[in-house]
């Protein structure tokens, strides 16, 4: 079965390295030594244009007739593809048509652009551009280059396969492999599979964009009716006819994964290689981490495909935040607490010796407050559940928060707002030593003389920890406040005229 591969993949592997690269098979010492498996990374990202579609890409694109470069080419992409075809076609001298959604990153439209491609921006997926781009194929005669629907991409990314196993010192146990319409995955197995058919390969979704899981449970190839584009170079509504044929016959397990475990991943890859994958390009190590939890497995030889480094700056915050999340890290909670001096401090206190990551509250009543916390986990969800019935034992109202995508996405930003009933109000912003039992200390040196009624704190990982803090002061007891604040030895600003403030809080 698949046999007519052969010739192709041979032939790819004669064309691609004209522009590709034989990437690197790394030792991930770190994840390894925590996953209790040898863990490898295929460093796609290590490609010309940090993405393993170039080898598709100028695999079709080299194959073209004399007429049809003369004609041009045209692709549509979310990004990576895009640079593929535009390199390839460069280096080809032929003319480029790129058509891209206008949510593709930055970062990917500039660098398209860079390589003299024409690029277009239409619509909101890559199956609207897809359509576009498409009908432009149509009415100009440009030769269409699909993205992984077509025998020649799917034998460019075989080539994968052919460097892992010359490159892995014994045969592998399990390869995974991202998603998105399965060109990649369908190279990989077609090629492995006829060579050492005991090696396992799984495939790894997003979970808002699951089309080849869904395709394989049903049979047949599926239309999703919407999509998430968090990893947008995943982000594909249904899988490819022929990588769908492929993939049916020879993958032996498609694993869903959620944002919150990408960008865990994300994080384990930078923390063993020091270079930072897009949410796509982190897929497989989070199907890989995934699978090892469940499965229960030890001392195998595992390879993930890091499939490109395509990411815009302003997106590892993010990233960044929700991967403490997904590796239960970290855990949001509210907790109920009276409205009286001290109570910060008690509550403080009986968090125990953890490093408290947020802080967020906003006076509202005289009786209750409410607070929003981050609270970093060292030993992962079981200290979690550890820590919520303590809580509860010492008769706190507490609600885990963790798993809530409003809380993670907007109410951690939002807590607060104008609180006319704190009445007296003075706003000082403080800097002390960033080190764990440092908030505690800080809330402690405050003592109970003052009410708090606005407290914000969020872990920068910087050096010193920064808080905004409200006190309800009467004016008579100005001058002493103000003594009891430089006796605290800690960098203050006097923050009560702010104009942030007197807008949004006061």
């Amino acid at each position: 079965m698949f046999n007519e591969y052969k010739a192709l993949i041979d032939d790819a592997t004669r064309r691609i390295y004209t522009v590709a690269k034989r990437t690197d098979l790394d030792f991930a010492p770190q994840l390894s030594a925590r996953l209790n498996n040898n863990i490898w990374l295929k460093r796609e990202d290590q490609q010309p244009v940090f993405s393993y579609k170039l080898r598709g890409a100028y695999n079709m694109i080299a194959a073209l007739s004399d007429e049809e470069r003369a004609r041009g080419v045209i692709a549509a992409s979310a990004g990576n593809h895009a640079q593929g075809v535009a390199l390839a076609a460069q280096g080809l001298n032929i003319n480029a048509t790129i058509v891209m959604p206008k949510t593709t990153p930055d970062i990917k439209v500039s660098s398209v652009r860079r390589m003299q491609a024409e690029v277009i921006l239409h619509g909101n997926t890559y199956d609207e551009a897809k359509e576009h781009a498409q009908q432009l194929s149509q009415e100009k005669q440009l030769c269409f280059i699909p993205p992984y629907d077509h025998p020649l991409v799917v034998a460019g990314q075989a080539t994968v396969a052919i460097e892992l196993l010359e490159q892995h010192p014994t045969e592998p146990d399990i390869i995974f492999v991202p998603v998105g319409g399965g060109g990649l995955i369908a190279g990989i197995a077609v090629h492995i599979k006829q060579l050492y058919p005991n090696i396992t390969i799984i495939g790894v979704e997003p979970d808002e964009a699951p089309c080849m899981h869904h395709a394989i449970e049903a049979g047949e190839r599926v239309v999703l009716e919407k999509i998430g584009i968090f990893a947008d170079g995943a982000a594909v509504k249904q899988a490819g006819e022929e990588n769908f044929r492929i993939a049916k016959e020879l993958v032996d397990d498609i694993l869903l994964v959620s944002i919150d475990e990408i960008c865990a991943a994300v994080k384990d890859i930078f923390e063993d290689t020091r270079s930072i994958p897009e949410p796509a390009g982190a897929l497989a190590l989070a199907g890989l981490k995934q699978y090892v939890a469940n499965q229960s497995i030890e001392q195998k030889e595992l390879i993930a495909i890091f499939s490109g480094a395509n990411v815009n700056f302003d997106r590892l915050r993010h990233i960044a935040e929700l991967s403490a999340l997904g590796e239960n890290r970290e855990a949001l909670i509210a907790i109920k607490i009276p409205e009286r001096p001290g109570s910060f401090r008690r509550l403080c206190h009986d968090l125990g010796p953890r490093l408290i990551t947020e802080f967020n509250y906003r006076f509202a009543d005289a009786k209750e407050a409410m607070v929003f916390a981050g609270i970093q986990l060292k030993h992962g969800i079981e200290e979690k559940h550890k820590l919520l019935e303590q809580m509860k034992d010492k008769q706190y109202d507490v609600t885990d928060l963790s798993g809530d995508d409003i809380a993670k996405m907007h109410i951690r930003y939002m807590v607060g707002g104008h609180a006319p009933q704190a009445e007296n109000e003075v706003i000082y912003r403080f800097e002390f030593p960033e080190r764990s039992g440092a908030l505690l200390h800080f809330l402690t040196e405050l003592g109970e003389r003052w009410n708090i009624s606005l407290f914000h704190y969020r872990n920068h990982g910087a050096a010193y920890g920064r808080v905004l803090m409200g006190f309800q002061v009467q004016q008579q007891d100005r001058d002493e406040f103000q003594a009891f604040v430089d006796e605290l030895g800690m960098q203050f600003w006097d923050e009560t005229d702010n104009p942030a403030y007197k807008l949004f809080l006061s």
